[in-house]
């Protein structure tokens, strides 16, 4: 669901580092019903490098039990599907950094053109949230 139903949410970019130099990245995924699946936020991530466990800091229980994709269309991104008795794993991996595709970028079109146009009704209107716009005579 996109905004205004939903406040769109946007994963940050990582600059791509030069040479062997890596980010270290701890993700939080939240586990319902025993399972999680869904891309991972970053892209070229080190698939040797990945850790999972059900605390942060590479603390509780080490889950062993997922698998890796890699979507044909976007090769440098990765897919996991994990099994877990918790509410919420985290998920450690290294990676040099981002590539911004097209679509990040027509995402945050999208987002910016729903939230002018949400603007522009409440302007109309003369509310928002119980506050009020300034009209201009």
């Amino acid at each position: 669901m996109r905004y205004p139903a939903e406040v769109d949410q946007f994963t940050v970019k990582l600059n791509k580092k030069e040479g062997s130099e890596l980010y270290v990245i701890e993700e939080q995924l939240a586990v319902l019903g025993g399972v999680f699946e869904g891309d991972l936020a970053h892209d070229d991530i080190r698939k040797e490098s990945i850790q999972v466990y059900t605390g942060p800091g590479l603390s509780g229980e080490k889950i062993q039990n997922y698998f890796l994709t890699v979507p044909a269309e976007t090769p440098w991104r990765l897919r996991i599907k994990l099994f877990a008795q918790a509410e919420a794993v985290f998920v450690t991996y290294e990676t040099p950094g981002d590539r911004v595709e097209a679509a990040d970028i027509n995402d945050l079109q999208v987002s910016i053109s729903a939230t002018q146009l949400e603007v522009e009704r409440y302007k109309k209107s003369g509310s928002i949230d119980g506050g009020s716009f300034l009209r201009r005579n």
